[in-house]
């Protein structure tokens, strides 16, 4: 007979299995709401009990043993069958409860999620919210997240969709720049204004702006004044009188509704990327899931189909 696990041991693979997927105990321990001292004890009680090696420890990185790696394919089964156990029996409620893990973009969380979870709280009081915003590229097995919401076409994967919306990308600028500058009549006037871009945090890249003349759609990355990796920084540095920018529409509209900022180019503006909700498939049956989709549809009132091939997140 196999000896059975010990729960000791089942949380030393959990924290093993977060660690080598983050590549860092102090991520690991934030996942896990402990600190990263009860994280390393707990996968060094776990190397002990296992008699090998699963990481090579460095000042600045983990780098998995091949006991580790083999270790780690092995746990990502495990603990993928235990949320399926997890999800099956919730499933069974009526009543969405519990915790609902929500990963989005920094732009959408602050500007369109946050502002609507009050209403969704209200409307189901027993489950609760966790909605981590980031820019970076969330592997939503791994990590344990419910559901994600995504700027950007999907590339292909085991996650289910829901198109939820499409962003119009816009150029802007402030009255005070406006009227001591003027404002473009032309895309081709930019190069004469201080353009204010942003830069993607996991590429390190600029954006391209878009614009459509006629039928025809050019793309331009101007000599930019100002560079930041935040669209909510773009707006504030275009409201202070910064220069000319590019913003998606739900970034741009509060600052446009106080006078802050004006639409420029307007005429010239293009539909940007879709935004989609994505959750891993042994999720489809959860009435946690359920409901936030539903909700979802409310906060994005213009669906869109999803899309095939994945691009950074604005």
């Amino acid at each position: 007979m196999k000896e059975q696990i010990s729960l000791e041991s089942l949380t030393g693979v959990v924290a093993f299995a977060r660690a080598a997927s983050y590549g860092s105990f102090t991520a690991a321990a934030q996942s896990l709401s402990v600190s990263p001292s009860a994280v390393s004890k707990t996968i060094q009680r776990l190397e002990h009990r296992l008699g090998v090696r699963l990481f090579t420890r460095t000042t600045r990185s983990l780098v998995l043993t091949p006991e580790g790696r083999e270790l780690h394919g092995r746990a990502l089964l495990l603990l993928r069958a235990a949320e399926d156990v997890v999800q099956s029996a919730a499933a069974v409620r009526s009543e969405p409860a519990g915790t609902l893990k929500v990963a989005a973009p920094l732009p959408i969380g602050i500007r369109l999620l946050a502002p609507a979870l009050p209403a969704f709280r209200r409307r189901y009081p027993r489950l609760h919210v966790d909605l981590r915003l980031n820019d970076r590229f969330v592997n939503l097995v791994e990590e344990g997240i419910d559901v994600a919401i995504r700027i950007g076409n999907l590339a292909d994967s085991n996650l289910m969709s829901r198109g939820l919306a499409r962003t119009r990308i816009s150029a802007f600028a402030s009255p005070a720049y406006l009227a001591a500058r003027g404002a473009p009549g032309h895309p081709d006037q930019l190069k004469d204004h201080d353009c204010v871009n942003f830069r993607y945090q996991a590429s390190g890249q600029t954006l391209a702006w878009s614009f459509r003349i006629g039928n025809r759609a050019i793309e331009l990355t101007p000599d930019a004044a100002i560079v930041v990796d935040a669209s909510d920084a773009v707006a504030e540095v275009l409201a202070a009188g910064g220069g000319v920018g590019m913003l998606a529409s739900f970034i741009a509209a509060p600052y446009v509704e106080r006078g802050l900022l004006l639409p420029v180019l307007a005429e010239y503006a293009v539909d940007g990327a879709p935004i989609t909700a994505v959750w891993p498939g042994n999720r489809h049956a959860s009435p946690n899931l359920k409901a936030f989709l539903s909700f979802l549809e409310e906060v994005f009132p213009s669906p869109v189909p999803p899309a095939t091939a994945y691009s950074a997140e604005l």
